[in-house]
């Protein structure tokens, strides 16, 4: 179990960066926060990826290298969750535990620290920026993290309302989406309402666009493998009596699989187009990849889940892959990664809220499993206890 200084140091902190809450490369004051505790304890580290930072804990002996990854960013929220602590930085808040996962990498970073003499190998310590977008993991790659020294595996805390606080749960396999964005325009020819005969009416021709995209879930997509196609925005029109010249959508692609995934461009494309000839209309069809889908080395899932049910008196479940992504998954496509799930769900405190709500809210009972759960995976792989097996051909993208 953690110590009580390390915790109460750890809800410090957390609640010190959730009052400070800072989006994607703008974490200038959550990085200033994590040196100041990492010189507090010693421990060498260094700016990278502009907001990131990187530190290392070297054990007394050579050994494995181990990576430890924490999100950094907010998001562009106005809390609502009637915290004590609530966010100081008005329309930016804490809504997805990252400020829980900041401080939870820099208590185990205390106890690691505190272990050194014992530890065989080296742990290298991510404060990663820009989750949520544009995206901070390719540049802090970019810059080295993994290579200097070379890092032999991965592993990352995420807080889920879905699971009970004194939970953590480890899946093989993909566990979160790919998130590709698309937009469509659909072009006609503006007229008088009255008469709809001398337009190309660009309304009636998306609406089909809309019903025609979910075929490709519904009729084209093998059901046992997920596909999601959401339509976020439609924009169109100048008043009631006047046909419609331009319509624009966006959405989301998200899937697990990556055949699925790269089929899913070529399939809209026809029905879109094909929509477009029986409407009489032009669309214009563009789609920006984003994160790959997020895949646990199943050989590392399955050892470290012995591993903890041998070392750890932590429940352990295997909950549902989501469709939600995350750009640990470029980490996860070069090394050995584990995204772990960490329970905060508690009905009575309120914790039951999903993430990228104004009303979300951590249990802070759950910070210590989180603690004790990084600890073991670094000292797991330094120990060789865990071997983690390197991937024979990374993707990369």
């Amino acid at each position: 179990m953690i110590v009580n200084e390390t915790l109460t140091r750890v809800v410090e902190l957390r609640r010190e960066i959730h009052r400070h809450p800072e989006l994607g490369f703008q974490e200038h004051k959550t990085a200033e926060v994590v040196e100041r505790e990492l010189d507090s304890l010693g421990i060498e580290h260094r700016r990278v990826a502009k907001t990131g930072v990187v530190a290392f804990i070297r054990g007394s002996e050579a050994g494995p290298v181990v990576g430890l990854r924490a999100d950094m960013d907010a998001l562009p929220i106005t809390e609502e969750s009637g915290e004590p602590f609530t966010s100081e930085n008005s329309g930016v808040m804490h809504a997805c535990g990252h400020d829980a996962h900041t401080a939870m990498l820099l208590g185990a970073a205390r106890i690691l620290q505190a272990q050194r003499d014992q530890l065989s190998g080296t742990v290298v310590c991510l404060f990663q920026p820009a989750e949520e977008g544009p995206g901070g993991a390719l540049p802090m790659i970019e810059a080295g993290v993994l290579d200097d020294p070379p890092v032999s595996a991965i592993a990352m805390l995420h807080v889920d309302p879905r699971l009970e606080t004194g939970t953590i749960g480890i899946t093989a396999g993909a566990i979160q989406a790919a998130t590709d964005e698309f937009a469509i325009e659909v072009i006609g020819r503006g007229g008088h309402g009255a008469h709809p005969h001398l337009a190309a009416d660009a309304i009636p021709a998306a609406a089909a666009m809309v019903l025609g995209m979910q075929n490709i879930a519904a009729r084209e997509t093998d059901p046992l493998k997920s596909v999601v196609v959401s339509i976020g925005t439609i924009e169109g029109g100048y008043r009631n009596n006047i046909i419609a010249d331009h319509v624009k959508l966006t959405g989301t692609f998200r899937s697990h699989d990556v055949d699925v995934r790269d089929s899913l461009e070529a399939r809209a494309r026809r029905i879109l187009e094909g929509i477009a000839r029986a409407y009489g209309v032009e669309v214009r069809f563009t789609v920006d990849h984003g994160y790959p889908p997020v895949v646990n080395n199943a050989a590392l899932a399955r050892d470290f889940a012995d591993y903890m049910r041998a070392h750890a008196n932590i429940r352990l479940v295997a909950p549902a892959p989501t469709m939600g992504g995350e750009d640990f998954a470029y980490y996860a496509q070069r090394i050995p990664g584990l995204a772990i799930r960490l329970g905060i769900r508690d009905e009575a405190k309120g914790t039951t809220v999903a993430g990228h709500s104004s009303h979300f809210r951590v249990d802070e009972d759950a910070l210590p499993i989180g603690v004790e759960t990084l600890v073991k995976f670094a000292i797991g792989v330094c120990d060789r206890s865990i071997i983690p097996q390197p991937i024979v051909e990374a993707v990369v993208e």
